[in-house]
């Protein structure tokens, strides 16, 4: 266990919308009983990304003892789906042609450069 920042979910806020849960880069969120619930705090990194999505404030950071972040029980417990490809999904750009951004859609973790950003918000 170490001290480090990890998403609180206050359950007497959260509405259940799932809004929280896409931002997830890491897909520690999902819900449960009709509540937003964290999968295992070592798939938490604390980047705080789904704060801005939650409508009701239910989530916050908090710093305290908790599991360390382990991407490779992230990638392990998703697939290899998972795994950072580097290269966005519609023109194959590198992080080194472009800034590369992080999504999550349908629970599979997808890259699109800065680019094909347009493309993939308007379609």
């Amino acid at each position: 266990m170490a001290l480090r920042k990890i998403i609180k979910i206050d359950e007497d806020k959260c509405n259940g919308c799932g809004e929280c849960i896409t931002p997830c880069i890491e897909g520690a969120l999902i819900l449960e009983n009709g509540k937003a619930k964290v999968i295992k705090e070592e798939f938490c990194d604390g980047g705080g990304v789904c704060l801005a999505f939650c409508p009701t404030g239910a989530l916050t950071i908090e710093e305290r003892e908790a599991e360390e972040f382990n991407k490779g029980a992230v990638n392990e417990y998703y697939g290899d789906d998972n795994k950072r490809e580097e290269t966005c999904i519609f023109c194959g750009n590198s992080e080194y042609e472009a800034a590369i951004i992080d999504f999550r859609f349908q629970g599979i973790k997808r890259h699109v450069c800065v680019k094909c950003l347009p493309r993939l918000i308007h379609g």
